[in-house]
């Protein structure tokens, strides 16, 4: 299941060259205050649909999950365990849900692409006074239940604190290997940067986040792209539109992690189906990318990179990070990365979000975006608290139980 190099390139299709035109007008239309709305039936009667399919779509990749996972006496544990986690999380979920389906602030399930699952959701602040600076998201799933709808809380969050942020879906396995998710989710960043300004966005100020497995696939895309661009290939975006690249608890390296993932019940077979073979590892690893001395030189382009790890993190360890960074830098690449102590691979992204308050990464991405801009920070500042969306005994609960 070997992946010839001419794969790595990223193909400049008709839909993303044209995709202005066929945004999907009753999910995509851009952001206008004055735009006539459904009657409250026809809108309620939408969003019980919409969250019919969400449901649906969610069942199917935890039963796909299991199916690659299969139903031996410790994944048996595991599964519930996370039935347990997610029973413990529900007052939270169903709040981030119901906002998720009923703001009329989120544009859901935009087209960017062919595939069926090239889609994304944008979530935009209540007042487009000016150009907003956008966050392009690509959620985890450990390659096999990515969705677009896990970076809602995040999505919601920021556009509170006047950010954009574009969700994006990919094809999971086994609809898609690697190389289909990494090319859907340069697919959807093209998007993005052609078409974010109709929906009041600034395309001079586009970030680019990963989490976990999206970690991966965000990075692989950013990297690639920097060696297509070297090498003089035609692109559909460019580097320099990227500000910024932040990895949350990623994977950089992939032959350093099989056994680890073996052990976590992520069998070696599935994972090398799931990267084409064990021959297309060092293509799809960006540490490994880096290290390439004939495409050296490609990298200088690259946006600051920064990493942030929990120390508690079991799922992936934060020697992952550490040593991407530490690689990045002798490359001569901008890169930081900040550890949590304490954090597991769920704390930063989702019982820390649900506690509301204060949240260092949140504050410090927030911080960083709005950086130089004195207006967003004095809005920033005078924001009100984010609310708590989970009792706390239930968070810590979850945090005991949590197969992640």
């Amino acid at each position: 299941m070997n992946t010839p190099p001419d794969s790595l390139r990223f193909r400049t299709s008709s839909s993303s060259s044209s995709v202005g035109s066929r945004i999907n007008s009753a999910n995509a239309s851009p952001a206008n205050n004055n735009s006539p709305c459904l009657s409250r039936s026809q809108s309620f009667s939408r969003e019980i649909g919409h969250a019919a399919s969400e449901t649906y779509l969610i069942t199917r990749l935890a039963f796909t999950l299991l199916r690659y996972l299969g139903l031996g006496r410790r994944w048996m544990l595991r599964l519930l365990a996370l039935l347990l986690y997610a029973m413990l999380l529900m007052p939270g979920f169903l709040k981030v849900l119901y906002q998720f389906c009923m703001s009329s602030q989120v544009r859901r399930s935009i087209i960017y692409g062919d595939q069926p699952r090239n889609r994304l959701d944008l979530y935009l602040p209540n007042n487009i006074d000016g150009p907003k600076p956008v966050v392009i998201f690509v959620t985890g799933g450990a390659w096999i239940i990515g969705y677009k709808a896990w970076g809602a809380l995040l999505g919601l969050q920021l556009a509170q604190r006047d950010i954009i942020v574009a969700s994006i879906d990919y094809r999971n396995f086994p609809q898609g290997t690697i190389s289909n998710m990494v090319d859907d989710v340069s697919q959807g960043i093209s998007f993005v940067c052609k078409n974010i300004s109709e929906y009041g966005g600034d395309p001079n100020r586009i970030y680019l986040m990963g989490q976990s497995a999206g970690a991966h696939i965000s990075s692989c895309a950013l990297f690639l792209q920097a060696i297509n661009e070297f090498k003089g290939e035609s692109v559909s975006w460019s580097i320099s539109q990227i500000k910024a690249y932040f990895g949350l608890s990623g994977v950089y390296h992939l032959p350093n992690l099989i056994e680890h993932f073996e052990r976590r019940g992520l069998h070696r077979s599935i994972f090398l189906s799931i990267m084409e073979g064990e021959e297309s590892l060092k293509q799809f690893s960006p540490e490994m990318i880096i290290e390439d001395l004939s495409v050296r030189n490609a990298f200088a382009i690259l946006p600051r990179i920064i990493l942030f790890h929990g120390t508690k993190d079991f799922t992936i360890p934060p020697l992952a990070s550490t040593t991407f960074v530490e690689a990045l830098k002798q490359a001569g690449v901008s890169a930081d990365l900040i550890l949590y102590k304490g954090k597991t691979h769920t704390d930063l992204f989702v019982q820390d979000p649900l506690r509301g308050g204060k949240d260092e990464l949140f504050d410090y991405i927030v911080n960083y975006i709005h950086a130089g801009d004195a207006t967003a920070l004095a809005k920033v500042a005078n924001a009100p608290t984010r609310k708590r969306l989970c009792p706390e005994p239930l968070l810590k609960l979850a945090g005991m139980v949590s197969p992640f």
